[in-house]
């Protein structure tokens, strides 16, 4: 059934629901109406699909689903379903599916986790991982899961701090208060506190999570069944993939016993059913300009998707040159290759006439309705060429900042990304918290040493072969003779360099890094550590590019963005949803397939399947199985549901999402999208798009008969035969 428009882009709409906190003046309420009546009768406006949006657990769309499915959203199922849900720091998503604090999430989420507890002896991608009891448990360095506890409104607080300023003046206000209401929280109520803006500065809400750091690998299955097909079948459907790990959390040195986790279903979800997913959408562009998508379309896009291909093919040379270097280089790999393919779905949607045409129509029709307001026009009508103007200053300084700038050389190298973070916090703790780069701020400092004593190896050959394609690149793009090239390679070519810096330095040491920070400035200035060196030589380069962004890109976005959300509000309200930003929302949709090309798409896989996908491509990597799987094969009910889609709004960081049914109960386990929602970063569509899932019943299957987990098939399942 053709339930929706191919792409729903946002369209001026006749309601006047309004927040008023977000809204400075009081236009003509009634002409106002009779303008956006107008308009959307000229462009025939669709009524948005059902299935739409990325909802804060604040705002749920009680409303919609009371109407099309029949639900009503209790606060009580909320608080279960937030508070079950948990934040990875590394950018996906998870939740506690047992009262003794077991984590779920995808195995793609947890590799690098994973990788870090391998061993040339030991691969655990390539073997897999089963504690059988929890004294085996493995303890993960560098891990932080967040459990999302209470949001609060602090909208008037944030804007009412920039009263009377402009520009770079308003925003480095706006970032003060928000260091003072984090510190705030934090000091009353012992939670780990963030700001977060909303509808690009149209709203800012203070979340606050409970914070667990003591986190241990409990199972995680063999890399060739979670990534079955690899990069072949990635964002691709039929799928046959068990792309889970458990973790588990600990508090005090006991397993957490949680009051809120998710029951596991017992009998799973059947075509039609409506189901949610709770997780951590990173971020999407949805209410951004049309201006701001030429600019994503025409220069950043193509500028990284050159960076990811690059890299992509140095990774290749790089792990085929040893065993060893397969292993130390898989988990970047298979991220980079995950990146390449997800920023071509989304250059390809800006690419497709029919999605940048209803962007533009959306965008004429609201202007147009501020326009026919003389005190909308004068309050908010400037906010469209604001934002043009911050892209052509963007478009100037993103090439400095990505892959061949300093940017780009931290992204490449762990090493010189803590040797910068030791640099600048140098500079930056002698200062008062509100005044520091955010990252520096005493709210944030515990997550940063985290990272920055984390005891993860550190391979020194991929170290150099990272550093040495990140100067090369950077002296490709700007010149031998560019001041900021020339003082990186310091007289040397880009592999010497590297191995030079790498092989020098002394940041492998967790004590070393330690006494860095804690002797300060006076310790860096007497370093004659060679990453500590090159930090300090691109650190100018790196700061003012930092403050001509921030100054002359990002707070004239607020600014501008701000007066585009409080039209929209005024006119559309608390239906519109805001775009992602990596915190805790609500989706939701039903489960189905699809059609395409004449064929019919079912919504299920089923283990047999993956047996046949196997056969049919010859058992050759990456659609091997390992010997274990094919020793169960006898015994596993070839029936059972393995993989399926349904068409709730997710995005790159619900991987790891929780799929639950009506009564909260886990259903699957979010790991993907179709190859048809990558144009999610921008416009909903739900027409092929699907979200892919792990089904709730083909993990069981597989701990069951591959892994013979039936400790941890007890612990999933122990309160399901009481429900």
């Amino acid at each position: 059934m053709d339930r929706a428009p191919r792409y729903n882009v946002p369209l001026p709409a006749t309601r006047d629901h309004r927040i008023p906190e977000l809204m400075n003046t009081q236009p003509n309420r009634t002409l106002l109406r009779a303008a956006l009546v107008s308009l959307c009768a000229l462009l025939a406006v669709p009524t948005a699909p059902a299935d739409e949006g990325m909802w804060t657990f604040d705002n749920p769309p009680a409303k919609r689903l009371a109407e099309e499915y029949g639900f009503e959203v209790s606060p009580a199922w909320l608080e279960h379903l937030q508070k079950s849900a948990v934040r990875f720091n590394n950018g996906g998503s998870g939740s506690l599916v047992s009262s003794d604090g077991l984590v779920m999430t995808n195995h793609h989420v947890g590799r690098d986790l994973t990788q870090e507890l391998s061993t040339a002896d030991r691969d655990l991608l390539e073997e897999g991982f089963l504690a059988r009891t929890q004294d085996g448990e493995l303890k993960c360095a560098d891990l932080e899961l967040d459990v999302l506890w209470s949001i609060e409104d602090v909208t008037a607080r944030v804007k009412g701090a920039a009263d009377g300023l402009e520009g770079a003046a308003a925003e480095t206000a706006r970032r003060a208060e928000r260091s003072a209401i984090e510190a705030e929280a934090r000091e009353r109520t012992g939670l780990a506190c963030e700001t977060v803006t909303l509808y690009q500065g149209g709203r800012y809400d203070l979340y606050s999570y409970k914070r667990y750091t003591d986190v241990r690998l409990v199972m995680a299955p063999d890399a060739a069944a979670a990534a079955f097909g690899g990069d072949v079948d990635n964002f691709e459907y039929p799928r046959y993939c068990l792309d889970v790990t458990f973790f588990r959390i600990y508090e005090n040195g006991e397993p957490l016993h949680p009051e809120h986790y998710l029951r596991w279903s017992a009998g799973g979800s059947a075509a039609g059913d409506l189901v949610f997913v709770a997780g951590h959408p990173g971020r999407t562009q949805r209410l951004d300009t049309v201006a701001s998508l030429e600019y994503q379309r025409d220069l950043r896009l193509p500028l990284v998707l050159n960076f990811l291909w690059r890299e992509e093919v140095k990774l290749l040379n790089f792990s085929e040159r040893s065993d060893e270097n397969r292993r130390i280089a898989a988990g970047d790999l298979l991220s980079i290759q995950n990146s390449r393919k997800a920023y071509t779905g989304m250059l390809g949607g800006l690419l497709d006439p029919e999605l940048m045409g209803a962007k533009r129509a959306a965008e004429s029709a609201l202007r147009a309705a501020v326009a026919a307001d003389p005190e909308m026009q004068a309050s908010w009508g400037d906010a469209w060429d604001e934002v043009a103007g911050a892209q052509a200053v963007a478009a100037e300084l993103y090439p400095r900042s990505i892959g061949a700038g300093t940017r780009g050389l931290r992204t490449a190298s762990t090493l010189y990304s803590m040797a910068v973070d030791i640099v600048r916090l140098a500079d930056e703790l002698p200062k008062p918290s509100a005044e520091r780069l955010r990252e520096y701020r005493d709210t944030g400092l515990d997550t940063l040493y985290l990272h920055l004593y984390s005891p993860a190896p550190i391979h020194d050959a991929l170290e150099i072969r990272h550093l040495a394609d990140g100067l090369s690149l950077m002296a490709e793009s700007f010149g031998g003779d560019d001041p900021q090239v020339v003082r990186a390679l310091a007289g040397r070519a880009p592999g010497a360099r590297a191995a030079e810096c790498v092989g020098g330095t002394k940041l492998g040491d967790i004590a070393e890094r330690k006494r860095l920070v804690e002797g300060g400035a006076e310790a860096i200035a007497a370093s004659t550590d060679p990453m500590i060196l090159l930090a300090r030589s691109l650190e100018g380069d790196g700061r003012a590019l930092r403050k001509r962004l921030e100054d002359e890109v990002s707070s004239v976005e607020t600014e501008a963005y701000a007066k585009i959300a409080a039209a929209k509000f005024a006119i559309e309200g608390d239906s519109v949803y805001p775009d992602a930003t990596f915190t805790l929302r609500l989706a939701y949709g039903a489960v189905r397939g699809w059609q395409e090309n004449g064929e019919e798409i079912p919504a299920y896989t089923h283990l047999s399947g993956l047996f046949e996908r196997e056969v049919e491509r010859h058992a050759e990597p990456p659609f091997a199985l390992r010997e274990a799987w094919h020793d169960a094969q006898p015994k596993i009910d070839g029936d059972t549901p393995y993989n399926f889609v349904f068409d709730a709004d997710i995005i790159g960081g619900n991987s790891g999402s929780p799929v639950v049914n009506r009564g909260g109960e886990v259903v699957g386990l979010v790991f993907d999208g179709n190859i048809h929602s990558l144009v999610y970063n921008y416009a909903f569509t739900d027409d092929v798009a699907r979200a892919v899932a792990v089904d709730s019943r083909g993990i069981l299957e597989a701990l069951r008969r591959v892994w013979h987990a039936d400790a941890l098939v007890g612990e999933l399942t122990r309160d399901t035969a009481t429900r």
